[in-house]
């Protein structure tokens, strides 16, 4: 029978086993050696026992896996590394913080004749809806003065989708002018109406996908119809939220568009900001930040923007 015998630890730290041949009662050394002498009845029943017990075979050695933390500055293999945190602008708390100080008043344009002001608040649920999507596709290229004027106009004609089917392009026209294109206007509005009437028995749709396919709406308005008529923050996009984030740097790269400045805003803004900051920056950008001559030396953010820097 074979046992394992222990030896003492090699340099290279590994425990070395050895087997030595155990001679059973009767056995004679090789050699010629001595035999040895004959074993007392209890020692012999001790030792039958234990010539008849089943041997151990030893396990084979399992390699482990052993994670190591690399030390700062060497990449180790198999680690993971650690995700970089999100990019963000500088100093954009602060300038934005400085902005929410210039617009506590909420004196500016947007604040009294915006879309959420220029649907009638005493109309069904679907007619409030289908307002505020026919105060956005006005509102196009044009003033909000100019927009409320228009809607003040359509909702003393009747405002809903089948009394607009019912009124000819020439009235339709007269009471939207002098909005901007008012008379591409007056096609999109009829071809949006029956597409309502026919496909959504009178009301919106409830997705930016659907609002995008109507003739005359754009990404800004599908997003703003979302955000005021069903209640839902789906994206921020304006023209003056494109321009005054690019003067203040808050794109990783200068954007061309406002649903590109949308994409670039949304991968680093909270999303709990995105309903504050439409109505912020649209109200600053008409009262301070001034797409022609803006009004820098007023303005709070004065030593933090970029863009004032170079004016």
């Amino acid at each position: 029978m074979c046992s394992p015998q222990e030896s003492s630890m090699n340099a290279g730290g590994v425990r070395m086993v050895t087997r030595s041949r155990v001679l059973g009662p009767s056995a004679r050394p090789r050699g010629g050696g001595e035999v040895a002498a004959p074993l007392r009845r209890g020692e012999a029943s001790a030792e039958g026992e234990k010539s008849h017990r089943p041997v151990k075979r030893q396990r084979k050695a399992q390699s482990l896996n052993v994670a190591y933390e690399a030390p700062d500055g060497e990449k180790g293999e198999g680690t993971k590394p650690l995700k970089a945190p999100s990019w963000e602008p500088q100093d954009w708390r602060q300038q934005l913080a400085n902005i929410r100080t210039m617009r506590s008043g909420k004196d500016a344009p947007v604040d009294q004749l915006g879309v959420e002001h220029c649907y009638d608040p005493s109309a069904p649920p679907k007619v409030r809806r289908y307002q505020v999507l026919l105060s956005l596709m006005l509102s196009s290229q044009t003033k909000d003065q100019v927009t409320a004027g228009a809607m003040q106009r359509l909702r003393a004609h009747g405002l809903t989708v089948e009394s607009i089917l019912q009124t000819d392009d020439s009235t339709l026209g007269t009471l939207i002018y002098p909005v901007g294109f008012w008379r591409n206007k007056v096609k999109y509005i009829k071809q949006t109406s029956a597409i309502l009437q026919q496909h959504y028995g009178g009301d919106i749709p409830a997705s930016v996908a659907e609002l995008l396919t109507l003739p005359g709406v754009g990404p800004k308005m599908a997003h703003l119809a979302m955000t005021v008529a069903w209640g839902t923050v789906s994206g921020i996009v304006d023209t003056h939220v494109h321009r005054i984030s690019n003067r203040l740097k808050w794109t990783k790269k200068v954007t061309k568009s406002p649903e590109e400045t949308r994409i670039a805003l949304e991968e680093w803004l909270p999303r709990d900001l995105w309903s504050e900051i439409n109505g912020l920056l649209v109200g600053f950008g008409q009262q301070t930040c001034l797409p022609v001559r803006p009004r820098c030396q007023v303005c709070l953010n004065q030593a933090l923007c970029p863009a004032a820097q170079g004016l």
